[in-house]
C-alpha cells in the first residue's frame, strides 16, 4: 500500500479469530509507534482468549485498503454513572503510516461513532499520549480533552501492593 491508493475504498470489518496475529502486528507497531515497545506482552493466544472466547472483553474493527490491513480500533464499553448509560472506551486505534491521511483513521472512528449510537451508548471516550499529533485528528472530529480531569492508572507492583490490603472478596 503506499499513498497512490490513499483514494481506494477503505473497508471496515468485525475482525476474526483468524485476524488475531494481524492484530498482535499492528498492537506492536503501535506500540513502537508509541514509544512503548517494552511493553508489550499480547499474545495471538490472549487476542483469541479474550477477543474470541466465550466470554469477549473487547472488540475489534479492521481497516483495509485493497485487502490490505491498514489499521485497527479496538474498544469495550465503559459506564457513566453520571449518565446511568454505557459508553464506547476505545483502548487503541492505529493506523500503518502508509495510510494516514487517506480516510482511514477518520473511517474506523465513524464505525465506532455508528456503533456506539446504534447500542444506545451515550459517549465515546479515549487517552492519547500527550505528544501524540492525532490529537488534532481527534479535536477535528469533536472530541474534548477534558481539561478538569486527569487519567490515573495503577498496575504492577502498585496494584499487587494495594490488593493486599484488599481482604477477601
Amino acid at each position: 500500500m503506499d499513498r497512490s491508493s490513499n483514494h481506494a475504498p477503505v473497508r471496515i470489518r468485525w475482525a476474526r479469530s483468524a485476524d488475531a496475529a494481524t492484530i498482535v502486528r499492528l498492537i506492536r507497531e503501535l506500540a513502537v509507534f508509541e514509544k512503548l515497545e517494552d511493553h508489550v506482552r499480547v499474545t495471538e493466544a490472549d487476542i483469541l482468549r479474550d477477543g474470541f472466547g466465550p466470554q469477549p472483553r473487547f472488540e475489534c474493527l479492521l481497516a483495509e485498503v485493497d485487502g490490505v490491513p491498514a489499521g485497527f480500533a479496538l474498544f469495550f464499553p465503559n459506564y457513566s454513572t453520571f449518565e446511568g448509560r454505557p459508553g464506547l472506551y476505545l483502548e487503541d486505534i492505529y493506523v500503518v503510516p502508509e495510510a494516514r491521511g487517506s480516510g482511514v483513521g477518520r473511517a474506523l472512528m465513524a464505525r465506532l461513532a455508528r456503533i456506539a449510537c446504534e447500542r444506545g451508548w451515550t459517549r465515546f471516550d479515549l487517552s492519547v499520549l500527550h505528544w501524540n499529533p492525532a490529537r488534532a485528528f481527534y479535536e477535528r472530529l469533536g472530541f474534548d480533552h477534558g481539561a478538569d480531569w486527569l487519567g490515573y492508572r495503577l498496575e504492577g507492583h502498585a496494584l499487587a501492593r494495594l490488593a493486599e490490603e484488599g481482604g477477601e472478596t
